[in-house]
């Protein structure tokens, strides 16, 4: 038996995040509306309904799918996983969708329907990057003494700095290597 009506369009799903997490990075979620993401995305809001019940869900799922979702990262060194983290912070506060990830930085935990949910993944991103330099503490790459939370703070903290306050004119055209001069700066430190 064949399904009845149009095939699902495949790529439907990544294009009501990406306009949804736009929309958001310019309207905050004040703007933010089904009506507004259907018009953004081009699509009827049946579609969006169908797969999400109310905004709040349809922008949460938008945010963690498309901004963040940092698993816990392993790539065998401390410095290959702190290269990791950087870029991945780099990539989101300085990427197109730039605007989505700094706004929700701010503005979902004041936000009763967002809170819960940002609270809940926010900290399963503190514990996947503390976890990361533990793994690193353990394997003899850092001293045994070093703050966890100090060697996060500075390398997290330097690349949302670098992105907040920096002209987008001069930022650097290679952000990997930015990336890698951050990590390299932040662990000369940690071990001195």
């Amino acid at each position: 038996m064949t399904a009845l009506g149009r095939p699902r369009d495949p790529a439907m799903e990544r294009r009501l995040h990406v306009a949804s997490c736009r929309l958001y990075g310019r309207l905050g979620w004040s703007g933010f509306s089904v009506e507004a993401v259907a018009r953004e995305a081009g699509v009827g809001k049946a579609s969006i309904y169908l797969r999400w019940p109310d905004r709040a869900g349809l922008l949460v799922d938008s945010l963690v799918a498309t901004l963040v979702n940092l698993e816990d990262v392993d790539t065998g060194s401390l410095r290959g996983d702190l290269l990791a983290l950087a870029r991945h912070h780099l990539a989101h506060y300085v990427g197109d969708l730039k605007d989505a990830a700094l706004r929700m930085t701010t503005e979902a935990s004041l936000t009763p329907e967002l809170r819960q949910t940002w609270e809940a993944w926010r900290e399963s991103q503190v514990l996947a990057a503390r976890a990361t330099v533990r793994r690193g503490i353990g394997r003899g790459e850092l001293p045994a003494g070093t703050s966890v939370t100090l060697l996060l703070d500075t390398l997290l903290g330097g690349a949302l700095m670098h992105a907040l306050v920096t002209p987008e004119a001069m930022l650097p055209a290679d952000l990997d290597a930015f990336a890698a001069s951050l990590v390299d700066f932040v662990l000369a430190a940690a071990v001195a």
